[in-house]
């Protein structure tokens, strides 16, 4: 027999935070935009090509790139208010593994509570694990930008291909006139 069941996400019962949606940005000319990458191999690289694009095709600035010292743990309150005092958008991720997708989400909704426009970019073979994490999070509909996973193995060329690929769909993410 039992006498408890133990939650693995540490956090208390009871009813969830519900999350707040950051309203999006009018647009995206001279927006500020803050990048969280999470240490997986090609994470880095796409989110500054994903900003680079962001920067010559909607004029956007990018102020901050940061790395997460932990693929596995979500943003910690220092890092994320330093990116938030530089930043108007969060471009975050990439999640491409279960625990870094589940931190990713974990950090889309944080910066999104904190009232930034957040785009996470998670790996399809991933989504039911972020997905998870979000609704512990208490925002089980957040909104997931997907990659074909995975992510880590791509070459420079397939990166820059991949970001290609997404720079719509994070403005659009961002920035209501993009959509």
């Amino acid at each position: 027999m039992f006498d408890r069941i133990l939650d693995p996400t540490g956090l208390s019962a009871g009813t969830a935070t519900v999350a707040t949606s950051a309203g999006r940005v009018p647009t995206l000319v001279g927006t500020r935009v803050g990048l969280l990458s999470n240490t997986k191999k090609n994470a880095a690289q796409m989110l500054t090509e994903i900003g680079r694009l962001l920067e010559s095709r909607y004029g956007a600035v990018v102020t901050i790139q940061r790395t997460k010292p932990n693929v596995a743990w979500p943003v910690d309150e220092p890092m994320l208010n330093e990116i938030k005092a530089v930043s108007d958008v969060v471009v975050a991720g990439v999640g491409d593994c279960g625990s870094c997708s589940a931190s990713a989400a974990a950090d889309g909704i944080a910066f999104e509570r904190a009232g930034l426009p957040t785009a996470v970019i998670c790996s399809d073979a991933f989504e039911v694990t972020a997905r998870a994490m979000a609704e512990v999070h208490g925002d089980k509909d957040f909104e997931f930008l997907l990659t074909p996973h995975p992510v880590a193995v791509l070459t420079e060329a397939q990166v820059a291909q991949r970001a290609e690929d997404l720079a719509a769909v994070v403005a659009g993410r961002l920035c209501e006139a993009a959509r």
